[in-house]
């Protein structure tokens, strides 16, 4: 009996969460993109951002991330406001329009995950659960020794 490609099924279970994560923000008419919604993602969680720490994590040009925050400033999502420590910096700020946009993204995507869960056994969800912190540990270069099952 072949041992299962466990690389293969976390791709496939992988894409499966990106579809029903999509599902979630396409049901709901959103008015930005899913790359500036990204950049929103990003701006709110790095308070210090300006725009070139922004197109460093982008991968794109300052012109190009700057543009996009045109953008989201044109459509109320998006602040510049100067650093009052150091005028000459330029923070990137979310709105509250913004931020609320976020938290219906995240509450939307968190219902279509938690329906899909709630069609798994209870002890499907605790061996899901006990995976993915094994994993995100093993991702983030952390030894996991207190994670039951871990090779010692």
């Amino acid at each position: 009996m072949e041992a299962p490609d466990l690389a293969a099924a976390i791709d496939d279970a992988a894409a499966a969460l990106v579809g029903v994560l999509e599902s979630a923000a396409s049901r709901h008419q959103l008015t930005v993109s899913p790359t500036q919604l990204r950049v929103l993602s990003l701006v709110s969680s790095r308070p210090q951002l300006n725009v070139n720490g922004l197109a460093e994590l982008l991968d794109v040009v300052p012109s190009s991330a700057s543009r996009l925050c045109d953008r989201l400033e044109a459509i109320g999502l998006l602040r510049r406001v100067v650093d009052p420590r150091d005028r000459r910096e330029v923070r990137l700020v979310p709105t509250s329009a913004a931020q609320e946009l976020l938290g219906e993204l995240t509450a939307r995507r968190h219902r279509a995950v938690q329906s899909v869960l709630d069609r798994m056994p209870p002890h499907a969800q605790r061996e899901l659960l006990t995976a993915l912190a094994a994993f995100a540990q093993a991702a983030s270069g952390d030894q996991a020794r207190d994670t039951p099952g871990w090779p010692a």
